[in-house]
């Protein structure tokens, strides 16, 4: 029997996870929205993820796996998983992440009844499996809907919102995740992003942004991002991660901005966080990346204000 509702696919790309991998998967097929594919690109891993896969395809004719001939990088096995959807909508579920049972339920409505709006996503926990810590992140506001412009200048200055970098909370239309999930970014270091999927995930965000007026947030959890050892955000070399999202967004600032205000406080920030995380070589890379054209009289307001914020919590 042929479905009456839109198809949604779940994409888990996935390399040597073989103790967290099945908890990922169980939270995909256990959504109350029935109408899934659940694609599953294990990226030649060395350990038993493969079989496992093997195990719950066999369970569910929902979950489709397959495997690569040898480890293609991180950004290349997301686009992987992108040539087998046959979906018009889609989220990427990393492997070491969950969703609640309601994720697709209560965000797919703002994509089919809203054509304005580019992206849906929801209140996130982060968890630590090595302890009982839990911090819940990423919460706007209210239900609902809101413009993209405020999306950007988060993702850019840090305010006002507290958006994600990481679209695993996040439901898209397929074909901006195809026309956004980018594995080169231009950069004058010689930095090979495919290889790492840093900054390439915040241009999911951003590039998908551009392209519509409005954009939807769920204020409930259910999203989980687990915080361990083997992940890539607190398993990367703090400095090496915070300047790769420098150069993701000096690359959309310099070739999707047209606002000239924005542009000049996009630049202010990435050169404050440049003298914060980076060195002299950052630094000149930074300023020839971003034009030199910097609004320093915002960085000087917020460099103050964080001064300010200092004292108040000593």
């Amino acid at each position: 029997m042929i479905s009456s509702e839109p198809l949604v696919s779940i994409f888990i790309p996935v390399f040597n996870r073989e103790t967290l991998i099945g908890e990922t998967i169980e939270s995909a097929v256990n959504q109350t929205y029935k109408n899934i594919e659940i694609i599953i690109v294990d990226n030649n891993s060395t350990d038993r993820t493969w079989e496992i896969l093997e195990s719950y395809s066999q369970k569910d004719k929902r979950i489709e796996i397959y495997r690569n001939e040898e480890n293609i990088g991180p950004v290349r096995n997301w686009k992987r998983c992108l040539d087998y959807a046959q979906s018009e909508y889609a989220k990427f579920l990393w492997s070491d992440d969950l969703i609640a049972p309601e994720f697709i339920e209560k965000s797919l409505p703002y994509l089919i009844d809203n054509p304005d709006v580019g992206f849906v996503f929801t209140g996130t926990e982060i968890f630590w499996d090595e302890s009982s810590k839990k911090i819940t992140a990423y919460f706007i506001g209210e239900t609902g809907l809101y413009p993209t412009e405020k999306f950007i200048e988060s993702m850019l200055l840090g305010e006002p919102y507290p958006v994600p970098v990481s679209p695993g909370n996040a439901l898209f239309r397929m074909r901006d995740l195809r026309k956004n999930t980018l594995v080169d970014i231009p950069n004058e270091e010689g930095i090979d992003f495919g290889k790492y999927g840093i900054g390439n995930d915040a241009l999911i965000y951003l590039l998908t942004a551009e392209d519509y007026p409005k954009f939807a947030f769920i204020s409930e959890l259910l999203s989980f991002f687990r915080a361990h050892g083997g992940s890539i955000s607190f398993s990367a070399d703090r400095h090496f991660l915070d300047w790769c999202y420098q150069l993701a967004k000096a690359y959309f600032s310099k070739n999707y901005i047209k606002d000239e205000k924005l542009i000049r406080k996009a630049n202010a920030i990435l050169l404050i966080n440049t003298l914060r995380y980076g060195n002299r070589n950052d630094l000149r890379s930074i300023m020839k990346d971003i034009d030199s054209k910097i609004d320093f009289v915002y960085a000087s307001k917020r460099i103050l204000r964080k001064l300010h914020n200092r004292q108040r919590s000593a």
